[in-house]
């Protein structure tokens, strides 16, 4: 089972987010600064989690509670010394850090409203914002994407490598869904389209979110129709189907670098790995 596939422990704390909760939430709480880029202020390779200081502010963020604490985060330009990504933290802060990172990059940009395109501000903590002009709420969006761990008909696991991608870098085949396009149908087009391969065989496994900046993550495991790939050259540069025994020994070898451990590419990998 993935950890995105348990309950968050983030509690949101919908119910206390009106100005006076969100005052008294700042005097006891910690926070965050994150940079335009999502970078995260860090101290000896950990997120800097500083207890809140004089007056809350207007931009900044009511995460929710996690492990007993009120969390903020402050959008800022940038900073100054040393950072990490989110992925970088451990993966128990994994919850408020992916939170964090996506409400500061969204409400950096200021988004015009949806409705009349007047100017919107913060409310309720930065989990929406509200039109100036109309009223209109906006919530902050994420883009849907598609990631498939595909095998072929003798259970080998497909692994490709973008075109932007140092050599040896591999993962699964992943996309975004197009517009009136189902989570199933990206799935098929998104391996016909990159390396040629017909899907006979589909099924959902787990999500995650990935704020860089907005996405989330859907997973499937996919059987294809034969072993024959075709790369579409463009963005996919090369590809080619791994017996356990051979990933094993490329990896060993550094022929290969997989996907990091926070990402679910690397949770379906492991997943078939354990399954063998």
């Amino acid at each position: 089972m993935s950890r995105w596939s348990r309950s968050s422990s983030l509690d949101r704390a919908v119910d206390r987010r009106t100005e006076a909760d969100l005052d008294e939430a700042w005097q006891r709480g910690v926070v965050l600064s994150i940079d335009g880029e999502g970078r995260i202020a860090a101290a000896d390779g950990q997120a800097l989690i500083a207890p809140t200081q004089g007056r809350r502010g207007a931009n900044d963020i009511y995460l929710g509670v996690f492990d007993g604490r009120d969390w903020f985060a402050s959008p800022e330009s940038s900073l100054d010394g040393e950072t990490i990504g989110w992925r970088e933290a451990p993966a128990d802060e994994y919850d408020p850090l992916a939170a964090a990172v996506f409400l500061a990059r969204w409400n950096r940009q200021n988004p015009a409203c949806e409705r009349c395109g007047g100017p919107t501000a913060p409310d309720q903590g930065g989990i929406r914002r509200v039109c100036g002009s109309c009223g209109a709420l906006s919530f902050a969006r994420m883009d849907p994407c598609v990631i498939v761990a595909i095998t072929d008909p003798d259970d080998r696991l497909l692994l490709a490598r973008n075109f932007q991608w140092p050599p040896h870098r591999v993962s699964i085949i992943a996309g975004f869904i197009e517009a009136g396009e189902s989570v199933e149908q990206a799935c098929h087009r998104e391996a016909a389209e990159e390396v040629g391969v017909e899907l006979a065989e589909l099924s959902y496994v787990s999500s995650q979110p990935w704020p860089m900046p907005r996405s989330l993550m859907l997973g499937f495991e996919a059987r294809a129709v034969d072993s024959r790939i075709r790369v579409d050259g463009d963005e996919i540069l090369e590809g080619a189907f791994y017996t356990r025994t051979d990933l094993a020994a490329a990896v060993s070898s550094g022929g290969i670098v997989l996907p990091g451990g926070a990402s679910i590419a690397r949770h379906l990998i492991d997943r078939w790995i354990s399954a063998g």
